[in-house]
This record gives structure tokens, C-alpha cells and sequence, in this order.
């Protein structure tokens, strides 16, 4: 498959009709997913009373679909005409929401698990899609950028989606939460039809039935190249990591800092506003930063900030420290964004993807399924200096591959569709 934008005129980054709808896109589905996300944390926090094992059962109900589908979704997002695919994963997505928000009414409330549990299954073929058209529509040398873009976009929502998601659960309820949340998937599948028309063409016969061919293709790709192996591990330390603190983020609220389950909404304010901010630093010098140099960066800041987090009982302080984490966590999520994207060919990106991904969420998944128990029998300060520790390893990973420059040809692979 031949690019699309070469490096040599590539239009600005702004201008970029593929880049606008996906942003547009995006704006949305964050709207839904920070209102869904909200409406099930607090609705089970106030049902079950604050019951560990409940709250993170939220989260591996999100993430543990991923663990499963990503290998499989990376593979058929590499066979499948991308546009399509997303525009169908988003009405799916929507059609889904308002079929389990039936058997919210009319059921028992354990039926929200499913709204995340299936809207994270139908992600794992549109992701992987959107990466592939990311690289194919993109010039080589404003990826960097581009990532920036997105991650810039994520950090606005982490201090407006908090704030919108409680306003809309405490004023409307669940139900209608749940149904703002199918309502902008619908949206989202109108714009992307504004994507430019997908040039790859459709499998000839025979192709057709190579799946397991290029299933495994994605992992061979992956072991092969020292630079996605060592991301890998990574991918597989920050998961552990994530995993038990971001479950345990509300005992963080209630136990050591002695506020209510809201005040959640504004440690992940401050956060994102740091992440809005680093990120448009990042983005002032993510041409001069090779990705490994800035996820290192990213993973050591991590590593000291989840620690202090872990023992701090002030408010001022944790509030600085979650502001220093987020103002540094940029660096984690354009420098792998960008790795796989300069380490992989065009038409391998989604099944690089769909390796990499679940090694990130199953360690997230397990760690998150044993956090209730961990909660148990640890202080939160132990289990947050833990997830600290993992974090500075998967930095220390990053060692063997930081004067590593991407390869000017990659490896070739199965034929492009």
C-alpha cells in the first residue's frame, strides 16, 4: 500500500481531512465514555456501599474484553476496509448500549457491567482501524505530532469529563447516562462517514482463510524486532502497575485523604489539566525526543509519583503530585503510540497492535481482579510503592533500545488488502 501523504508535502496537521473527522470523532466518544464511566462508578459505589470487590469489578469488566478480542480484532482491522469497520463498530456500540439499558430498567443492576463490557469487545476492531488509517493518512514525520494531538484531546476530557459525568448522573440518573453514552456513538459513526473512502482493496480469494496465518504473522513480527519486544515488556510492567492504582483510586480518596467518593473528580482534574499542558510541551519538541527516550521519561516520573500518592494523607500534596504525573504522563502515551507506528509497516499496524495491547490490559486485568484483595491484606502505601517499583523496571527495560533510530524500510509482510 502506497502512502497516501508523503513526507516530502504533507499538508498541516490541521488541515488534514482524515486528522479532523478522527479528532471529531474522538470528542465524542469521550463524552460518552466519561458519562458512562462516572454513572457505573458511583451507581455501584452508592448500591454496594463502597464494596472493593464490586467497584473493581467495574474495571475488569472494561478492560478484560480487550485481553481476549484485541489478538483477533488487530488481525481482521489489517484484513477489513478500515472506514467501514469503525462506522459499524460505532452503530454496533450504539445499538448495544440501548439494548442493555432495557435490561437495566427492567432487569437487575448488575446488567451495567455489560454496558463496558461490551462497548470494550466492539473497540478492539475499530482501534486497530483507526491506527491503520492514522499511518496510512499521516506523513511519517508528523505521527509524533499527530499523537500529540490525541493525547492533548484525552487530557481536556480527564478535567472536563469527571466534572461532566457526575453533573449528568446526579442530575438525570443512570438511565439517562447510559443512554447519552449511545446517543454520541451514533453521532461518532455519522461523522466518520466524512472519512476519506478507504483506497485498500478487499481480499481476492485467495487470501481469504489465511487467518490464522496472520494471526500468528503479528507475533513473529513483534519477537523479531528488539525495539516492540522490549515495548512489550513494558507494556506488560506499566499494565501491573496501572492496574492496582487505578482500581484502588477511590480508597485513595476515601481512606487516605478523608474526603468523599466526588472528590475523585478533582484529583482526575488536576490530572488532566497537567496532561493538557504536557502534552502541548511534548508536542513543541517531539521531533528532537526519539519515543523510547520520552517513555522512559514518562514511566520513571510514574514510578516516583505512584509512590508518594501511595503514602500521602495531604491534600495539597497528592493534588501536586497527580499535577506532576500528568504534566510528565504524556511522554508514555505519544512515545508507545509512536514506536509502534515508526516500528511497524502499514499493513501490520493492527496486528501489532493486538499483540502489544493485551499485554498492557491482561497484566491490567489481573492486577485489577487481585486489587480487592490486595486491599485486603496491604496498606495502600504498600500496594502503591509496589506499582511504583514496577513502573522504574519498565523504564530500566527501555535501556537496551535508547539510541535505537526506526528503520528507513521495515521488514516486509503478508500482501497488503
Amino acid at each position: 500500500m502506497n502512502r497516501q501523504v508523503q513526507g516530502t508535502n504533507a499538508p498541516s496537521l490541521f488541515r488534514n481531512r482524515f486528522l479532523q473527522t478522527i479528532l471529531l470523532s474522538s470528542v465524542l466518544l469521550q463524552i460518552g465514555i466519561w458519562v458512562r464511566n462516572f454513572a457505573i462508578l458511583l451507581y455501584v459505589a452508592e448500591t454496594t456501599n463502597n464494596d472493593p470487590y464490586a467497584i473493581s469489578l467495574i474495571s475488569v469488566a472494561e478492560f478484560a474484553p480487550i485481553f481476549v478480542f484485541s489478538f483477533i480484532g488487530g488481525t481482521f482491522a489489517d484484513r477489513w476496509r478500515p472506514k467501514r469497520t469503525m462506522i459499524w463498530c460505532d452503530v454496533l456500540s450504539a445499538v448495544s448500549v440501548f439494548a442493555v439499558l432495557l435490561t437495566i430498567h427492567y432487569g437487575s443492576w448488575h446488567s451495567v457491567y455489560l454496558v463496558a463490557f461490551i462497548s470494550a469487545i466492539l473497540s478492539q476492531f475499530s482501534q486497530p482501524s483507526s491506527m491503520r488509517l492514522f499511518k496510512y493518512h499521516v506523513a511519517e514525520e508528523q505521527l509524533q505530532q499527530g499523537m500529540a494531538l490525541f493525547q492533548s484531546l484525552m487530557a481536556i476530557f480527564m478535567v472536563l469529563g469527571p466534572m461532566l459525568g457526575t453533573f449528568v448522573y446526579s442530575t438525570f440518573g443512570l438511565e439517562i447516562s447510559i443512554a447519552v453514552m449511545g446517543i454520541v456513538f451514533l453521532l461518532s459513526a455519522l461523522v466518520l462517514v466524512r472519512l476519506p473512502e478507504d483506497q485498500m482493496q478487499t481480499q481476492t480469494a485467495a487470501v481469504k482463510g489465511q487467518f490464522r496465518k496472520e494471526f500468528v504473522e503479528g507475533f513473529r513480527y513483534v519477537w523479531q524486532s528488539q525495539v516492540l519486544r522490549m515495548l512489550g515488556l513494558a507494556f506488560i510492567l506499566a499494565g501491573l502497575s496501572v492496574g492496582v492504582a487505578q482500581a484502588l483510586n477511590l480508597f485513595i480518596v476515601t481512606e487516605q485523604l478523608g474526603r468523599s467518593k466526588e472528590f475523585l473528580q478533582y484529583l482526575l482534574m488536576v490530572n488532566g489539566a497537567a496532561m493538557l499542558i504536557g502534552g502541548g510541551i511534548v508536542a513543541t519538541f517531539a521531533k528532537k525526543v526519539p519515543p523510547q527516550i520520552l517513555l522512559a521519561i514518562g514511566m520513571v516520573a510514574g514510578a516516583v509519583c505512584t509512590a508518594i500518592v501511595g503514602y500521602s494523607t495531604s491534600v495539597p500534596v497528592t493534588l501536586t503530585v497527580q499535577f506532576l504525573n500528568g504534566l510528565v504522563f504524556p511522554c508514555i502515551h505519544i512515545g508507545i503510540s509512536t514506536m509502534i507506528l515508526k516500528w511497524s509497516k502499514a499493513s501490520i499496524v493492527g496486528r501489532v497492535n493486538g499483540v502489544l495491547n493485551p499485554m498492557f490490559v491482561g497484566m491490567m486485568v489481573i492486577s485489577m481482579s487481585f486489587a480487592g484483595a490486595l486491599k485486603d491484606t496491604f496498606s495502600l502505601s504498600t500496594i502503591y510503592s509496589g506499582a511504583g517499583f514496577l513502573f522504574l523496571i519498565g523504564a530500566l527495560a527501555m535501556i537496551p533500545i535508547m539510541n535505537h533510530k526506526a528503520p528507513d524500510k521495515l521488514p516486509q509482510v503478508a500482501q497488503e488488502v
